[in-house]
């Protein structure tokens, strides 16, 4: 048995050593957070306001809008002040938390996307039928069951990772804590843990992303069978918004998962796309594609504004 002193901090080694370039991203980021917040609070908003997007597809963008605010705001505050400090630590216990945080918001949004493209499915095959079979009692069920999910999964692997030892080395070459950056820093037996997680992630992302697949091989199906090309269209560009929300989420996610925790560039890239870049970008995403979005902010700017005007 070797005799290890227990650490009580870790370093996070960021996204840059030069001063310079720090001030610069700080400021770059700043701006990517604020944004996130403004343009995720204004669907919500948005989407409360209008009744006419009282529907199951809004009020799972709702949930999606909720969080983003929450997963960007796990990683974001913290980087932000690493780049202004000169310590850059972060306590042991809340890197454990931010870890158990980033795994529970990702997890969640995954079944929720997951959810939503079950929800595109049923509007598309049985749009008769789409209000009574996603029902209010089932949307609310599936945002649950999808928090419920995530969140336990994520508590299982925390609490492995809390009885590890860290005694080695404190650097984390990353911008934020995360499970598979932990493991390399214990000189306990992670084993189980890297099992653990590797068995969570195939599971949950692997298995919600089937699911989304399965999903939308039934809705190009029934879209081939739309006679008129314009009915076509109009079935399409229900799903587009959607689509590229799960492209650049699982597309990012997926990467900056498989890649070994090295704090190479191309890992902080990816990682950042799918902890900063993409909440920032679901709003556009929803708002720029999606007609009715843009109808309603038109209603509630012209109904708050222009009396001022």
């Amino acid at each position: 048995m070797k005799n290890y002193s227990a650490i009580s901090e870790f370093i996070l080694l960021g996204l840059s050593t030069d001063p310079h370039i720090q001030i610069v991203l700080f400021v770059l980021f700043l701006l990517i957070y604020l944004l996130t917040l403004m343009g995720n609070f204004l669907m919500l908003l948005v989407i409360r306001a209008d009744s006419n997007l009282h529907t199951p597809m809004y009020f799972f963008l709702r949930q999606l809008s909720f969080l983003d605010l929450c997963h960007s705001s796990v990683t974001a505050p913290k980087m932000l002040d690493n780049l202004l400090s000169e310590s850059k630590t972060i306590f042991v216990e809340s890197c454990l938390a931010q870890a158990f945080f980033v795994f529970a918001t990702g997890g969640t949004e995954a079944c929720l996307l997951a959810v939503m493209a079950y929800d595109r499915y049923v509007a598309i095959s049985s749009p008769l039928l789409y209000g009574q079979m996603m029902s209010n009692q089932l949307c609310v069920g599936l945002v649950w069951g999808s928090w419920g999910l995530a969140f336990v999964d994520a508590l299982i692997n925390i609490l492995l990772a809390v009885n590890l030892d860290y005694c080695e080395d404190q650097t984390i070459p990353h911008f934020s804590c995360e499970l598979s950056s932990l493991f390399p820093l214990s000189c306990s037996d992670t084993s189980t843990n890297f099992t653990l997680l590797l068995c969570s992630s195939v599971l949950h992302f692997f298995g919600t992303f089937i699911m989304i697949v399965s999903s939308y091989a039934c809705i190009v199906s029934t879209i081939l069978s739309i006679s008129s090309t314009s009915g076509r269209s109009k079935a399409f560009s229900t799903c587009s918004s959607h689509l590229t929300t799960v492209i650049l989420f699982y597309g990012s996610g997926f990467i900056s998962y498989l890649l070994p925790t090295s704090g190479s560039l191309l890992e902080m890239i990816f990682s950042l796309q799918y902890s900063v870049i993409t909440p920032v970008l679901n709003p556009l995403i929803y708002s720029l594609q999606n007609k009715e979005v843009k109808a309603a902010m038109g209603r509630m700017f012209r109904k708050y504004f222009h009396p001022v005007m």
